[in-house]
């Protein structure tokens, strides 16, 4: 679950006993070096990502088999959920509206409890030495303070790195991060590159062409704009994003204020959404945007996740602002709604 609101401070982390019997802990208050050396015996990190973006940036890196455990939320690549220890939880929201979501969200941050639980016990278990984490969006993710506050009562003496990209060229500034923290950097300087000439592709096919304005709609009921990197991928597919707040939080607004900024299209991104979610939000958006092109994307898989897929979202952006320089979006990325 995901949206862009601030969130309160208040943590919720449990204990549970978690038998390991072929793990050695050097999270565990007392391990021995001896301990730490044979953990690290392989010549590898033992990586736990509590980011699902995070996530992607450890296979796309090469460093699945380093990943030890994961979120709820971690669904990219199919594998890391079903094949890695599931550390963090929280609430199924699927099969609510955005209303009641948004609805449920703030009423929880009002009553001071946490949106998501770090199962620590099961986390001291795995003995992480590198723990992924973020300070961004205490509604996107747990954050790091809630983290160290557990691991420093488990005796934990893991790694955290926190996370928190607020642009384009922060997120791949995050890929060389983690390969340097990974024993990864030669991997994530050839990712990094890679990325880049997909994207000085695009703007090589979308140069001296008309850029229309474009809002991208991050959450539908209420309506919240565009933030952080968003706004960039927009610049980077040939538009000028308008409603929006670059490098910044995503910001509720109204439907009023996305039509007073004169949109030529609108894209509906709703964090937490894949394109079916996506595409029902945006039925809601044409009602209150008439007479304006209305899309839907896959907003977890191109929009909102800081990875390596957010490449794909400037491609599949661009095939929605340029179809004719543009390559067509793969099937089940987006969808034309009006």
């Amino acid at each position: 679950m995901a949206r862009g609101t601030s969130c309160g401070q208040h943590h919720m982390w449990e204990v549970r006993r978690i038998q390991a019997p072929h793990v050695v802990s050097a999270c565990r208050a007392g391990a021995t070096e001896a301990d730490r050396s044979q953990l690290g015996s392989l010549g590898t990190v033992r990586v736990v990502s509590l980011l699902p973006s995070a996530t992607e940036i450890i296979y796309a890196l090469g460093l699945g088999d380093q990943l030890v455990g994961v979120t709820f939320e971690c669904d990219e690549p199919a594998a890391a959920r079903r094949d890695k220890a599931v550390v963090v939880g929280g609430r199924d929201t699927s099969g609510m509206s955005p209303a009641a979501i948004d609805a449920y969200v703030r009423a929880e941050l009002a009553a001071g409890r946490d949106l998501y639980t770090l199962h620590a016990d099961a986390l001291a278990a795995l003995a992480p030495e590198l723990i992924l984490t973020q300070d961004l969006c205490r509604v996107c993710a747990l954050p790091a303070g809630h983290v160290e506050e557990a691991l420093d009562y488990l005796g934990c003496t893991a790694e955290v790195v926190s996370l928190d990209p607020r642009t384009l060229e922060d997120v791949l500034a995050t890929i060389l991060i983690i390969g340097e923290h990974a024993g990864a950097r030669q991997q994530a300087g050839r990712l990094v590159a890679a990325l880049r000439r997909r994207l000085a592709a695009v703007a090589g096919r979308v140069a001296g062409q008309h850029r229309p304005a474009v809002a991208v709609i991050e959450w539908v009921d209420p309506p919240f704009s565009a933030g952080h990197w968003v706004p960039d991928l927009v610049t980077a597919a040939g538009g000028r994003p308008v409603a929006a707040c670059p490098g910044g939080r995503s910001a509720q607004t109204s439907w009023g204020q996305i039509a007073a900024a004169r949109p030529e299209v609108a894209v509906v991104a709703p964090c937490g959404f894949h394109l079916n979610g996506a595409a029902a939000q945006a039925e809601f958006a044409v009602r209150q945007l008439p007479g304006i092109p209305v899309w839907a994307i896959d907003a977890d898989g191109l929009i909102v996740r800081p990875g390596p897929r957010l490449v794909d979202g400037v491609e599949a952006l661009a095939a929605i602002l340029h179809p004719a320089q543009a390559a067509a979006a793969p099937a089940g990325r987006v969808r034309r709604i009006a």
